[in-house]
C-alpha cells in the first residue's frame, strides 16, 4: 500500500507556496474523494466547512458541526491521503482559546494546512453571516493557531472577506495578518483583477483565493503572477455526488422520469434550512 506521511505533505504544500505557479484544489470530502483526486493527478485536496456540515450532519452551512465532528472526518481522509489537504477550519470554533485546539486537532488528523478567517461566526440572530471580528481580535486568533503549532511545515492561513469591506480594511487585515506570522493570506469576494491587483501589491507572503468559478479570474498566469498559490472554484464533485445519490435511489425505486431539481436545490431539499431559520426566529430573537 502506497503510503504518505503528514509530513511529507505538508512540506509538498509548502512547495506549492513557493513554485510560481497557480494550482486549484480538489474538493476532498472522504477517504474515496481523497484517493480519487490525488489518482486524478490534483496537486492539492480541501475539505470544506460548508462540505463536512452537509457529509457529516445534512445540515446547512450554520456553523453547526463542532470541531470533533469536523476533525474526525479529516482524520478519515488524513489517513489514506496522498495529496496535501487544506482544511476549512472556519472561525476555529470560537475564541483564540478555541483556535488552538483547532490546530492541536487538525494537525493530528494529518492536515497540511488550514484556514482560519475572521467572520463573526455562529452568526448572530438578524445579522449578516459575513460580518466580520476586530481586526486586533483576528491577529490574536492567527498569533494563538501559531503558538499552537507543533510541526511548523503545517501552514496556517488567515482568510477574510475581501468583498464585504472595503479594500483599504480588506488590506490592513491582511497585511496585520502576514504580520502576526501568518503563511498565507485566503481571499474570499475579491471582484476582478483590478481589485486583486490592489491588495496583492501589499502583501508578501502566498495568496489562496476562493473564487466560486468567477470569470472575472480565470487567468492562471496573471493570477500566479500575483502570487496567487492555490485556488478554489467550490465543491462541484460533492452537489454532483448528491444529484448522482438521488438519481440512483430513483431509478431504483421505478420513478418514472429525471428529477427536474438541480443539485443546489437537492441539497437545500434535504437540508432542510427552513427548520433552522424557524428555530433561530424562535429562540434567537431575543429582545431586552
Amino acid at each position: 500500500m502506497y503510503r504518505v506521511s503528514p509530513q511529507e505533505l505538508r512540506r509538498a504544500f509548502r512547495t506549492l507556496l513557493k513554485f510560481p505557479a497557480c494550482y486549484h484544489t480538489a474538493s476532498v470530502f472522504d477517504p474515496m474523494s481523497a484517493r480519487i483526486a490525488a489518482d486524478l493527478g490534483f496537486e492539492v485536496g480541501i475539505l470544506g466547512g460548508s462540505v463536512a456540515s452537509l457529509q457529516v450532519l445534512a445540515a446547512p452551512d450554520f456553523a453547526l458541526i463542532t470541531l470533533s465532528e469536523f476533525a474526525e472526518q479529516a482524520t478519515r481522509i488524513g489517513r489514506v491521503a496522498r495529496l496535501p489537504v487544506i482544511a476549512d477550519a472556519d472561525h476555529g470554533y470560537g475564541n483564540a482559546l478555541n483556535a488552538m485546539r483547532t490546530v492541536v486537532e487538525l494537525e493530528r488528523a494529518g492536515v497540511a494546512a488550514l484556514t482560519i478567517e475572521d467572520t463573526l461566526l455562529p452568526a448572530q440572530y438578524g445579522r449578516k453571516s459575513t460580518d466580520l471580528i476586530s481586526l486586533e481580535e483576528g491577529v490574536g486568533k492567527i498569533r494563538a493557531a501559531l503558538e499552537a503549532r507543533v510541526d511548523p511545515e503545517l501552514a496556517i492561513i488567515a482568510r477574510t472577506h475581501a468583498g464585504v469591506q472595503s479594500t483599504e480594511d480588506c488590506i490592513a487585515r491582511a497585511v496585520a495578518y502576514q504580520e502576526a506570522g501568518a503563511d498565507g493570506i485566503c481571499l474570499v469576494g475579491v471582484r476582478d483583477f483590478e481589485h486583486l491587483e490592489a491588495i496583492a501589491g501589499q502583501l508578501s507572503i502566498p495568496l489562496m483565493l476562493v473564487t466560486y468559478g468567477n470569470p472575472k479570474l480565470r487567468d492562471n498566469q496573471r493570477l500566479a503572477a500575483l502570487g496567487v498559490r492555490i485556488v478554489v472554484n467550490g465543491h462541484a464533485a460533492y452537489f454532483a455526488a448528491i444529484k448522482a445519490t438521488y438519481d440512483c435511489l430513483r431509478e431504483q425505486r421505478q420513478l418514472a422520469g429525471a428529477t427536474p431539481l438541480s443539485a443546489s436545490e437537492l441539497a437545500h431539499k434535504y437540508t432542510q434550512p427552513e427548520d433552522y431559520q424557524a428555530w433561530a426566529r424562535e429562540f434567537m430573537d431575543v429582545r431586552e
